[in-house]
């Protein structure tokens, strides 16, 4: 069987719920009210899938949302409704694959996940956004898992629930954006002069680690500016040339990653400094920050100073308890586990556990 022409993941799940699983769901339950949608996990869901996408976890696939009582008393009927009926392929896809894992001569099924929008929320997330989203909630989640749930797309909203949902999600309420700008513009003011001095006692490699650690907050430090989470590491790159400044900055990035030496390797960097400090200030959130490099104290090493910028967003945040939290942000600022950032819980846990006690 020849292989199909490539069609985006969403698209073709947009199909395959319109052609092939909404007639059956009218079919089996014509007066259940439902909503259809291809969230979480997935290349696809953010836009980024590629013909190589293909090769795991990719095919026709949604999730199908229906009350709790209506998934307690039809879903189980539903699910087998389409499991007997669904085609064996959809556009050249099959429908019925195997999960990563799991052995594809036995394990395969088709993937019309049936649930309610409370269960999928708080099973992805660790919190349910129809009923509103706390500060707490806001800094437990990490950012891959909020851009999975709100990229994607609703193919049907019979319940009226997810639309909502996902705009409560859209994006950081004021405060907490600034809070979360001003622990990013922390990251690099805590290291942004460590490449110097790495490069000043000979430790050429462990400037350059330095360096892409810098280079990586630079790229989360604009998606977040441009109010966009950002995703995990395979799609930041991806991500980051979709933001305004991307253009301008990645040559400064690129140059000051591939640098063989301390000065081309700071010229870079303090170029890509001072664009980010001036996309800063057009952003208007405070007042204009000077946004020109200098000396770190009494040491040869130029700096931003981007604790100036990381001042300056704290002093606009209004609520007196943002104020007061620490500086590290959300979970995934001060966590890089892709085993804590995937699993709710453990990002919960992490953020939400008490501090030690002195």
């Amino acid at each position: 069987m020849s292989t199909p022409a490539f069609l985006p993941g969403l698209e073709l799940a947009h199909r395959f719920y319109h052609e092939a699983v909404r007639p059956l769901l009218e079919e089996a339950a014509p007066a259940t009210p439902h909503s259809a949608a291809l969230l979480g996990p997935g290349s696809e869901v953010l836009g980024f899938d590629t013909p190589r996408s293909r090769d795991h976890d990719w095919g026709p696939r949604l999730q199908i949302f229906l009350t709790p009582r209506d998934t307690d008393r039809h879903g189980p009927r539903l699910h087998h409704h389409l499991a007997q009926n669904l085609p064996a392929d959809f556009l050249g896809h099959p429908v019925r694959f195997a999960p990563t894992g799991q052995d594809p001569h036995t394990d395969t099924r088709h993937h019309v996940e049936i649930t309610d929008p409370t269960a999928w929320f708080t099973a992805h997330l660790g919190l349910d956004p129809t009923t509103g989203v706390t500060p707490a909630d806001w800094l437990a989640t990490p950012t891959q898992l909020l851009a999975q749930a709100t990229a994607g797309a609703v193919f049907h909203d019979g319940l009226h629930r997810l639309a909502p949902a996902r705009l409560r999600l859209r994006w950081y309420p004021r405060d907490l954006w600034l809070h979360v700008l001003a622990c990013q513009w922390r990251r690099l003011a805590q290291e942004e002069a460590f490449v110097g001095r790495c490069a000043e006692v000979g430790d050429d490699l462990g400037a350059t680690v330095v360096t892409a650690r810098l280079v990586r907050d630079l790229m989360r430090l604009h998606l977040l500016m441009h109010r966009r989470y950002p995703p995990y590491s395979k799609w930041l790159g991806t991500a980051f040339t979709r933001t305004p400044a991307a253009a301008g900055l990645t040559p400064h990035l690129k140059a000051a990653l591939t640098a063989t030496d301390h000065p081309t390797r700071e010229h870079h960097l303090c170029l890509a400094y001072e664009r980010t400090a001036r996309e800063h200030n057009r952003l208007g959130l405070t007042d204009p920050v000077d946004p020109s490099t200098r000396p770190f104290h009494n040491r040869p090493f130029r700096v931003l100073g981007a604790d100036r910028l990381a001042a300056a967003l704290r002093s606009r945040i209004t609520d007196p308890a943002l104020r007061e939290l620490p500086e590290a942000g959300a979970v995934d600022q001060y966590v890089d586990s892709t085993d804590v950032l995937t699993r709710p819980h453990l990002a919960r846990a992490t953020a939400l556990a008490p501090p030690p006690r002195p």
